[in-house]
């Protein structure tokens, strides 16, 4: 069925309400409207759903939204999981309140019991909720960092972990499987309530997130010697972030912290920023215009989920305030972790960290140096999660941090994916931490790239919205996938890995070997020098993703390589 024939059988369906059916008459005749809106289904991709507030299939809207959560409700049942019941949670996107609202009632119609947050939360406290509650899975309504028109629907299993194979496909044959919106079955919230199915949680979940987030301190005894000697300036962009954030700064005893007045409250429009991303160096505007003002140490942002978490740190030096990017943040905080266990001799010898195969190769030069495991996993924490999740089944390992080069860091042992709270946690502890030795996180940084080797990275997004969109990234991939280059810019390509045909090409005897890779449109690339690049398609937004790492003799000879490596991976896709 085209996509006007989809248009014309909502507008005539008994099974779509009239608010959405005038929504729809409101885009007649706009073709690319009405194309993007119903050309396909909103996919039941990474972890769930994400797409711009709209009528359509192809849109988030109560009808994609329940279609999803009546799939998720058939799994549980086929699985004889509903007594142990669903936490449910949403940020301040428009329609997270009553989108999480209908999956609930979608739920509790099912005989599901439901957990809901009476007020939004951050992802991470999500994750840990679905663990301390013993559920069988979670939902978050956020769209993470997208700009404001998008909303999304994630889906998290029993271990606080997003959804990941088998059951990720699973549920997706579940969801799959509903071909009428009728199938998705109703409740009145009273009755639901009435029937002990719908349940409101709070400040009780609050609380024992807050406990645990100190008992992932390290230095609390220096957090109160330098607790006023550190300025912090912090932003949740308009987002979940700042109840718990200025709460768990407060109870460690940091007494000068200042939050963007104007991003302070949550809204769904954003209207501050263009993009509400902690990697966009446009969002922290306003804060840094604030971290001048009262001169700052360090400058934090969360993203509206709170997850993701960005930082700009104070060069003594020269007084400038200079952006970590993601490997940055997470190498920071793993040599912290890392190097204060070790003193403090709570380093275990099955120590292990994750990292995804676009994140920084200083951070194998950590864990040699410190005999800490090194695993290496495909891009989201999904996949960290998953690998967490085996080497503690296995017993083998202790996971003491997973990060991703896109601006997350898990820490801990109860919560399973990033956690945009416990980093600025460990950030500014951080920061207090090096005060008292004369230094600032950017005076380590300088160190550590003395000590392990000038590594530098850098990801370039493409944003190709819409049918048209999507049919040139699939082009890009298949061009790049179909005609391996021998040679990027001045540099050899050695290996060339497809991560969707599981094979390895080494590209000097054009050999090609089968591999037990984990499935994915990934392709990468290693290059002469240690360095490397990768191409992808991004899980859940509308765009190409192009990463490339070098390693220099210094900083500077470093940021000209990885420059000039951007440089020819554009000129590899044109």
């Amino acid at each position: 069925m085209g996509y006007l024939e989809k248009y014309n059988e909502w507008l005539e369906s008994n099974e779509i309400d009239e608010n959405t059916k005038e929504n729809l008459r409101l885009i007649k005749g706009n073709n690319e409207e009405i194309k993007d809106s119903f050309y396909k289904e909103l996919e039941f991709g990474t972890a769930g759903l994400r797409g711009i507030v709209g009528p359509g299939t192809n849109r988030m809207n109560k009808y994609t939204v329940g279609k999803a959560t009546q799939g998720l409700a058939n799994y549980i049942i086929k699985n004889n999981a509903q007594n142990k019941g669903v936490a449910v949670a949403y940020d301040s996107r428009n329609m997270s309140e009553e989108f999480s609202k209908l999956a609930c009632l979608i739920l509790n119609a099912n005989g599901i019991k439901t957990y809901r947050f009476k007020s939004l939360r951050p992802t991470p406290e999500l994750s840990f909720t679905v663990r301390e509650l013993k559920c069988v899975s979670g939902i978050v309504i956020t769209a993470s960092h997208n700009p404001p028109k998008y909303n999304g629907y994630k889906v998290y299993w029993d271990d606080g972990a997003q959804i990941s194979y088998p059951v990720d496909e699973e549920i997706t044959k579940e969801v799959n499987a509903i071909v009428n919106y009728s199938e998705i079955k109703q409740i009145k919230e009273e009755e639901a309530i009435e029937k002990g199915l719908y349940n409101e949680i709070g400040e009780e979940i609050d609380n024992k997130y807050i406990e645990y987030l100190k008992t992932i301190s390290l230095n609390p005894e220096v957090i109160k010697k330098q607790a006023k000697n550190i300025k912090i300036v912090y932003t949740p962009l308009h987002g979940t972030g700042k109840k718990l954030a200025t709460r768990i700064l407060k109870e460690l005893g940091f007494s000068n912290v200042y939050v963007v007045k104007e991003q302070a409250e949550p809204n769904g429009n954003f209207p501050t920023v263009s993009y509400p991303n902690p990697e966009d160096p446009a969002s922290f505007e306003l804060a840094l215009k604030l971290a001048k003002e009262v001169d700052a140490d360090i400058v934090i942002a969360n993203d509206p989920d709170a997850d993701r978490i960005g930082l700009h740190v104070k060069d003594s030096k020269t007084g400038k305030y200079i952006l970590f990017n993601g490997n940055m943040i997470g190498l920071t905080v793993a040599d912290y972790l890392i190097n204060q266990k070790r003193v403090k001799g709570m380093l275990q010898e099955n120590t292990a960290l994750i990292k995804t195969i676009v994140s920084s190769n200083m951070t194998d030069k950590i864990c040699e140096k410190n005999n800490v495991a090194l695993f290496e996993v495909l891009t989201g924490f999904k996949n960290i999660a998953a690998k967490i999740k085996e080497i503690e089944e296995k017993d083998s390992y202790k996971c003491i941090m997973g990060y991703e080069e896109s601006y997350g860091c898990l820490v801990g042992d109860k919560v399973r994916d990033k956690d945009g709270i416990a980093a600025l946690m460990l950030l500014a502890e951080a920061a207090a931490f090096y005060k008292e030795k004369g230094l600032t996180l950017w005076d380590n940084m300088l160190k550590m790239y003395e000590t392990y080797g000038y590594y530098k990275e850098k990801q370039l997004s493409v944003v190709l919205e819409g049918a048209d969109g999507a049919e040139k990234i699939k082009s890009i991939m298949e061009k790049v996938r179909n005609n391996p280059p021998k040679q990027i810019g001045e540099y050899k390509v050695l290996k060339f890995r497809d991560y969707l045909k599981g094979i390895i090409i080494d590209m000097k005897t054009g050999k090609n070997y089968h591999q037990n890779l984990p499935k994915s449109n990934v392709l990468y690339f290693e290059l002469e020098n240690d360095f490397w690049c990768c191409v992808r398609p991004s899980g859940t937004e509308p765009k190409i993703k192009f990463y490339m790492g070098v390693k220099g003799n210094t900083l500077e000879n470093a940021n000209n390589l990885v420059e000039k490596l951007t440089e020819d991976m554009k000129e590899l896709v044109k």
